[in-house]
């Protein structure tokens, strides 16, 4: 795993919550998605509902963009989705969050997975919280140069 890779995995797995855009056949669409797991290789999980427009987009066409915002840092991935249907893995990421959006719980037939496999993703990141990126902005603003963030660009 490169320098830039394991960067974009930690910030992936410090933002829970992210934009997961799907482009199916009524083009694209944007909905609030809590990621629930990030492996090492960049596959990214979600629970969700089996009858909801973005698992049916995500049949028509896997192809899904996701953006991460936190604080001073973040993630734009994109990659490709699919519908897991997988119990053991659906009761290992089960949490309360979950059960809030599907209360039958991990035996219900509409619950299911989707994994993004990551194919190219981007990241910003201002490494020291508010006061770096307040200095960093002052910085640019006496002396004309460009905010100081660290940046990469991955293929995985």
């Amino acid at each position: 795993m490169t320098d830039d890779q394991k960067k974009l995995v930690d910030l992936l797995d410090d933002i829970p919550i992210g934009m997961l855009t799907t482009y199916g056949p009524e083009g694209p669409r944007s909905v609030p998605m809590a990621r629930q797991e990030v492996e090492p290789s960049a596959e990214l999980w979600f629970i969700t509902a089996r009858d909801t427009e973005h698992t049916r987009a995500v049949a028509a066409d896997p192809r899904v963009a996701l953006t991460f915002s936190a604080r001073d840092s973040w993630v734009a991935v994109y990659g490709r989705a699919t519908v897991v249907d997988d119990r053991d893995k659906l009761a290992e990421l089960w949490n309360t969050f979950a059960e809030a959006w599907l209360p039958g719980g991990t035996e219900d037939p509409n619950a299911v997975l989707l994994r993004v496999d990551v194919e190219h993703g981007e990241y910003w990141d201002t490494p020291g919280g508010k006061v770096a990126s307040l200095l960093s902005f002052a910085k640019t603003k006496l002396t004309g140069d460009t905010y100081d963030a660290d940046h990469g660009r991955v293929d995985v």
